[in-house]
């Protein structure tokens, strides 16, 4: 199901609530991308790029961009102050390490347990998964942004995937359209509710089991 540019937003925000000071971050495409326009300017923080690069800076002015410049999506980007390139070997290399504080990344399932699968798309073809396997097995921190619902109204939240995995319990908090849920010793907690829904909403349209945080907050 598509999603119109303030929900969005609105989920782009509560991500970037996630970002602390000095953390090394890698973002996937789609809705992660927006993460960076929700932080303070100047904000100390450096995004790193599995094709290569090492403090990404903000969006280039349209007509600005560099054709040499682009992030792993293929999407425009400029450099900071002190940013590098480096080759994908160096760049899957931090990976691997565990030197990524958080990746943030767009997802078709979650499970209850935290297992992710979000590279093949059924009935199209993909040219694989990329550096997401890494990032999701290595990065301290995994956090997913996705829809609540497929385009057919199912959950993409579920009891078990039934699409290939990318990697196995390993996602942290999941923030939909809808919700945020955390994931912590293989439970699912639902922490906070995103206006107009409710608790009886998420429970019509959530395929996984969880449990009601006791200090659960509802988001604006």
């Amino acid at each position: 199901m598509g999603l119109g540019n303030e929900l969005k937003k609105k989920m782009a925000m509560r991500a970037a609530l996630e970002v602390k000071e000095n953390m090394i971050v890698n973002l996937g495409i789609g809705i992660p991308s927006l993460v960076p326009d929700h932080l303070p300017q100047g904000f100390p923080v450096v995004f790193q790029s599995e094709n290569g690069i090492i403090g990404i800076g903000p969006a280039p002015v349209g007509g600005c961009e560099d054709e040499n410049l682009c992030n792993a999506g293929g999407y425009p980007v400029s450099l900071m102050n002190g940013g590098c390139y480096t080759d994908s070997s160096i760049a899957f290399a931090m990976i691997r390490r565990g030197k990524i504080d958080l990746t943030i990344l767009g997802s078709l399932q979650v499970s209850e347990k935290g297992d992710l699968a979000n590279w093949i798309i059924p009935g199209k073809k993909v040219p694989g998964m990329g550096g997401a396997t890494e990032l999701a097995s290595k990065a301290k921190k995994v956090i997913v942004l996705m829809t609540h619902l497929d385009k057919h109204g199912g959950s993409k939240i579920v009891r078990e995937c039934t699409l290939p995995l990318t990697a196995n319990r390993c996602v942290s908090m999941i923030i939909t359209d809808r919700a945020v849920f955390t994931i912590a010793n293989n439970q699912l907690i639902l922490s906070e509710i995103f206006h107009p829904y409710t608790v009886k909403d998420i429970e019509e349209t959530t395929d996984a089991r969880y449990v009601l945080s006791p200090q659960i907050k509802y988001l604006g």
